[in-house]
């Protein structure tokens, strides 16, 4: 039977008190499930009453006000109040500026928003299934479109997008690689856009003379071009255009720089120039800021620039060259034409010897220039976007040699872009800093010497302060830079000092799957950390990773295995472990056991299931995971993963499930004997955790006389011999467990002679450094010639493969003789109670395997 419990308030005016009355029962609804009905009578006080706002009187404007610092999430949330606050809800001016990138736009979902999109300026999308229905969208204003991810978009696509949108001025579509685009589709956007005044593409294969010709004929107000990562652009055509004031090539090749020479260095308005990532010379460098217009020339990780690396020869009087061998942001301070920045950057210190918290000063503002001077701000936002542009594609390189100019001049510009006013800045500058701290993405190792001078430099700040923007994308890349971030201790701490633990919870819990993996994975990397898991917890991170598992139970495979590995972390302490549990840990951690088909999920829930089974009788979650439907039979089949870690974590799981007497008879009812066997069989070339736990959980199975004598059985004697010949310390310590509890079993004395086993316990009796181990090889050797076996042998029973050849004389002489030895070498007293105290711990049999690192 459901029980379900639903709760409704009913108030009564009351004078002076305040009380609270309950009430429940019991009623069936139509399903036949029990429901308990709450009723809350609250004696309410007349003054409160008064005090209360009315939200249906707020005027029309306040209402709308209020929904544009909204996002559309709650917009639309708030819009289903009631049909007034709908209404306002549908005003256009709410309605200029939509991000869609998050959302999957198909017809319906374009036909439902068309209607609201009359006066649509600006549009962010994702993805060239988008980019197909936002024709639907009828949004005939639009004026800036933007997409990404857009590596399949064709021709046919971008023609159409045109064709519909005749009066956009803004047309960005990158930074992937759009190799399906050619020079045919940039003429029809020239021809259908004539108000166009920046056209920015990433990834073409040919931009041809007319192409550009089209630009230059169709579009008199272009004043930004960029072509970046291009194969071919035809540079002689660039030069016809004369509006031009801003031209980016970056990442592109093939570009002569002869011809480059004679005709951009004509271009009377051209105020500033990208040609970072370019084989851009020395000589064409020099010609450039010999222009008489030119006042910038950005040239970062140019390498025949980088090679000499003398600033000199390119230094002139109010122009600007940003380059690996230039001070990037003491260039624009000397500016003097540009007296914006010097105001800015006399406050600011970037170098290795700022202290730390020191806040990271914004090296341009654009609220401080006076509104008549938009020449300048068109040069600032310029500046920001090809910055961070650069950056990040520096960054996703991993190139090495770069490590001073990332501590000197890239960590200080990106924790200056955190600061832009422009959202896309924002996020590319927290994407930079999430991808640069990284050198080994497979180990997820970080860059100790990066991390810190982010957290010197006030990043930790500004990334938990645009993590709080209305802006999801700016959420997402701020939370991914905080989780890379973490994984360095010392700046997990400065986060947790921040209150970085309660803003990544909070946002755990946003609608938005992109948002909340990211702060599934910034919680991960925190929990490593014994200091912060109950921080975690109190800040219901718990109960909102548990949450995450069941709402993308489907098609959400990185916020799944964020969510389970940072489930697991958590586990590994008893408190918390509790608390996962009670949130439905447990249920929704099987669940991924079970259903889900991605390995790297399946290793964090099985790691997350180990975990919780491995505080033994300080909580009953040993006995839940057991319990629960379907656990068991799951870790069994994980066991024959084709992937290492699953087959590692899910062995481990099994280990430690074991120690319950009802779980161990359970997960030999699973076939767990069989599977387990199998694992041990085909690990000689695991690694080492792999070995210790296939070893463990046959340890733990072999506690019942039952499962000793299926393990001999299944030929798991001969992989547990090999174990034991293990130079690892933990390995081989498992694995004479093993043959300890299986040894008891004459049947099983047998097979370990014939297998060769004594020599391996006589080599461990004598030779481990573990004393556990050897301890329980000397147990393993008196057990198998106390005299049981011979006696059985004598009594006519047969044992299959019975050693026949085996000389049982000489292999009990080497036994007794080393057993001696061994008793021998505790006879001070001191010693002997190191023994007598590894004996307790083996006969206990409590010994837990866990891992915390995500």
């Amino acid at each position: 039977m459901i029980r379900r419990v639903r709760r409704k308030a009913v108030h009564i005016k009351k004078k002076k008190e305040e009380t609270v009355h309950r009430a429940n029962w019991c009623t069936n609804n139509d399903d036949g499930c029990e429901e308990e009905e709450e009723v809350v009578y609250v004696e309410r006080n007349k003054q409160e009453e008064e005090d209360e706002v009315d939200w249906k009187s707020l005027p029309d404007d306040t209402v709308v006000q209020l929904f544009s610092l909204l996002n559309y999430r709650d917009r639309a949330s708030l819009a289903s109040v009631c049909r007034t606050w709908r209404t306002a809800g549908s005003s256009p001016c709410l309605w200029s500026s939509l991000d869609i990138r998050t959302h999957k736009l198909d017809a319906e979902a374009a036909a439902s928003l068309a209607g609201r999109c009359a006066q649509l300026q600006r549009l962010r999308f994702r993805g060239a299934d988008s980019a197909n229905v936002i024709i639907n969208l009828d949004a005939r204003n639009l004026k800036d479109l933007s997409g990404d991810l857009c590596r399949d978009l064709t021709d046919g696509t971008l023609s159409m997008l045109a064709a519909r949108h005749e009066r956009l001025e803004s047309l960005q579509i990158g930074p992937d690689f759009c190799e399906r685009i050619t020079s045919d589709a940039i003429k029809v956007v020239a021809l259908c856009c004539p108000r166009l005044r920046r056209l920015r593409i990433s990834g073409l294969r040919d931009v041809d003379g007319e192409a550009i010709g089209a630009l230059v004929k169709c579009c008199p107000n272009l004043r930004e071009l960029g072509f970046l990562d291009c194969v071919n652009v035809d540079e002689e055509a660039l030069g016809n255009a004369a509006s031009l004031r801003f031209l980016s090539v970056s990442g592109s090749r093939n570009i002569k720089w002869s011809n480059v020479m004679q005709v951009w260095s004509k271009l009377p308005g051209l105020v500033a120039l990208d040609v970072s990532r370019t084989d851009v010379t020395q000589a064409a460098a020099c010609r450039l800021l010999s222009s008489q217009s030119l006042r910038v020339l950005c040239a970062l990780h140019c390498p025949h620039l980088d090679e000499r690396g003398d600033y000199v020869s390119y230094n002139s009087k109010a122009k600007v060259l940003l380059a690996r061998f230039t001070d990037v942001l003491k260039g624009l301070n000397e500016m003097d034409s540009l007296d914006l920045f010097a105001n800015r950057l006399k406050r600011a210190k970037f170098f290795a010897g700022s202290h730390e918290g020191e806040e990271t000063v914004k090296f341009w503002n654009t609220k401080n220039i006076r509104s008549g001077d938009m020449k300048l701000v068109e040069l600032t936002e310029w500046l920001e976007w090809v910055l961070s542009h650069t950056l990040l594609r520096i960054a996703e390189s991993n190139t090495s040699g770069l490590g001073s100019f990332w501590l000197k001049q890239g960590t200080p510009i990106l924790l200056s872009l955190l600061k832009s006013p422009q959202e896309d800045v924002q996020e590319r500058a927290a994407t930079g800093l999430a991808t640069f701290v990284v050198v080994d993405d497979e180990n997820a190792t970080v860059d100790p010497a990066r991390a810190e001078a982010v957290m010197r430099g006030g990043g930790i700040r500004s990334l938990l302060g645009i993590a709080r923007s209305c802006c999801e994308g700016v959420q997402s890349e701020a939370a991914k830079a905080i989780a890379n971030l973490s994984v360095n201790a010392d700046v997990a701490k400065a986060v947790a000092l921040e209150g970085g633990i309660g803003i990544l919870a909070g946002l755990a819990m946003s609608p938005n799957r992109l948002v909340a993996e990211e702060a599934a994975g910034g919680l991960w990397n925190l929990s490593v950390g014994e200091e912060h898991k109950g921080a975690i917890a109190a800040a219901g991170g718990v109960k909102a990773l548990v949450d995450l598992i069941f709402k993308w139970a489907s098609g959400g495979d990185g916020v799944l295995e964020r969510a389970a590995g940072a489930l697991a972390n958590l586990a590994a302490d008893d408190k918390c472990s509790m608390e996962v549990a009670q949130a439905g840990g447990v249920h929704a951690l099987v669940m991924l056991a079970c259903s889900c088909k991605v390995e790297g999920v399946q290793e964090q829930a099985a790691r997350a299931l180990a975990n919780l089974a491995a505080h033994g009788d300080s909580n009953g979650n040993n006995a839940a995971v057991g319990q629960e439907a379907g656990a068991l039979e799951a870790l069994v089949q994980l066991t024959s993963s084709q992937h290492e870690g699953v087959r590692q974590e899910a062995a481990g799981a099994l280990w430690n499930l074991s120690f319950d007497d009802r779980n161990r008879e359970a997960i030999a009812a699973a076939r767990g004997v069989e599977a387990l066997v199998a694992l041990a069989q085909n690990c000689g070339n695991s690694s080492q955790g792999l070995q210790e736990r296939a070893a463990g959980a046959l340890w733990g199975l072999s506690v019942s006389e039952a499962n000793s004598i299926a393990i001999g059985r299944e030929g798991g004697i001969a992989p547990l011999i090999s174990l034991a010949r293990s130079d690892v310390e933990d390995v081989h310590e498992t694995a004479a467990g093993a043959l300890w509890n299986l040894a008891f079993n004459p049947g099983n004395a047998w097979r370990i002679v014939e297998e060769g086993g004594v020599p391996a316990l006589v080599h461990l009796c004598s030779s481990s450094v573990s004393k556990m181990a050897r301890f329980m090889a000397a147990l393993a050797l008196a057990y198998m010639f106390d005299g049981r076996m011979e006696e059985a042998a004598a009594a006519g029973m047969v044992f299959e493969s019975a050693p026949k050849n085996t000389n049982l004389d000489g292999a009990r002489r080497m036994a007794l003789k080393h057993i001696k030895t061994f008793i021998m070498s505790f006879s001070d007293d001191h010693t002997f109670s190191s023994a007598a105290f590894f004996f307790g711990i083996c006969c206990s049999h409590t010994s837990c395997r866990n891992s915390t690192n995500p």
